[in-house]
């Protein structure tokens, strides 16, 4: 068996392989309740072949929405339109994650294909809140939060906890990353506070710590909890990828379980100055998984058999996440199950499209 294509177990939940899709927004939500493009999109991924599948980025309240169509778990009629979508998921062999994230002060703008610019009040746009009152690029000013505020955020992440229990996910992905709110809190090129929260490498790393004691307690000892890191802003006094493994020694002790080990998104980043290609992001991965003792996915363009098959079987990572590859096909694990050589049963509908016979013997 390849190791890409050996089981892996987080606490109570064995996931089929290490090959996982990323969360990828869909923009398609109304008032946070998904929809038939959710079940199509997601239900394809499952019967893709995908060990896990993450869901988009799903806001624990409406003021950490990206965007008016962003997905939610704020409100309960959430977990209704979750359920079947999840159901479905999982009866196909798919391990079902939920990505729960606030947009933090890049919340309120409108799609990507619409150019991410910021709505007005008179379009239903709202004012971000953040760490401190310090602008992203292109972006109006957020609104501090004020301790009772942060309080808060933990209670609608435990909140939206609970209620993705409720809907059959059997695994939480906290978003600390990619420029959002609780990356903003790590990032001192974004918190200039001067309280508990703020300052010190400890204060900053509190918020995403006080979110995952909390969730690992609403969720109990038996479920999955992982983070998503953007492990470096690329950035001169920004967060870097030596802050990343000892936050990340933290978050082991907190009861998270696996670091999604990402980057950037909190800054414009010039490309140039950075080498971006194939495996550009592992070495983060390797870097976590080495000096904090925990398990790591690695992601980003992340494209060929061989080179996610490298990538396990050689300890860099102890899975795959891929994003872009599955938009463009969602049976790409099923195709890389063939490449490698590996039998994945298929769907008795599709049973005619698999090429590689059972192995014998």
């Amino acid at each position: 068996m390849s190791a890409l294509f050996s089981p892996v177990t987080f606490r109570d939940v064995e996931i089929k392989n290490r090959l996982w899709v990323s969360p990828m927004c869909q923009y398609s939500a109304d008032d946070g309740v998904v929809n038939a493009w959710h079940m199509q999109w997601l239900g394809s991924l499952a019967v893709g072949g995908f060990g896990l599948v993450v869901t988009e980025a799903t806001a624990v309240n409406p003021v950490g929405r990206h965007s008016l169509a962003d997905a939610g778990l704020w409100r309960d009629d959430h977990v209704d339109a979750w359920a079947p979508v999840v159901e479905f998921g999982r009866s196909h062999g798919a391990t079902m994650a939920v990505q729960l994230a606030h947009a933090g002060r890049k919340a309120g703008t409108r799609p990507p294909w619409m150019g991410r610019t910021h709505l007005s009040t008179e379009e239903g746009g709202w004012q971000s809140v953040g760490p401190s009152a310090v602008a992203a690029e292109g972006l109006p000013a957020p609104r501090a939060l004020s301790r009772g505020e942060i309080a808060g955020v933990v209670e609608d992440f435990v909140a939206a906890a609970r209620r993705a229990v409720r809907a059959g996910f059997q695994v939480i992905e906290i978003h600390s990353a990619h420029g959002y709110l609780l990356h903003e809190f790590l990032s001192p090129l974004s918190n200039t506070r001067d309280d508990e929260y703020g300052g010190t490498f400890e204060n900053r790393c509190r918020l995403v710590l006080d979110v995952v004691r909390a969730v690992r307690a609403e969720v109990g000892d038996g479920m999955p909890v992982f983070v998503r890191l953007s492990c470096t802003d690329y950035a001169e006094g920004g967060w870097t990828v030596e802050d990343t493994v000892d936050v990340s020694r933290m978050l082991k002790d907190a009861g998270c379980d696996l670091i999604d080990c990402s980057s950037g998104g909190l800054v414009p980043i010039n490309f140039a100055e950075h080498e971006v290609g194939p495996d550009y992001q592992v070495k983060f991965s390797e870097a976590v998984r080495a000096g904090a003792a925990i398990p790591t996915g690695a992601v980003g363009l992340i494209t060929a058999a061989e080179q996610a098959e490298s990538i396990v079987a050689e300890g860099r990572a102890d899975v795959v996440l891929v994003a872009r590859a599955a938009m463009r096909n969602p049976y790409f694990a099923r195709d890389v199950a063939e490449q490698l050589g590996e039998f994945v049963p298929w769907p008795s509908q599709l049973e005619r499209a698999r090429r590689v016979k059972p192995r014998r013997g």
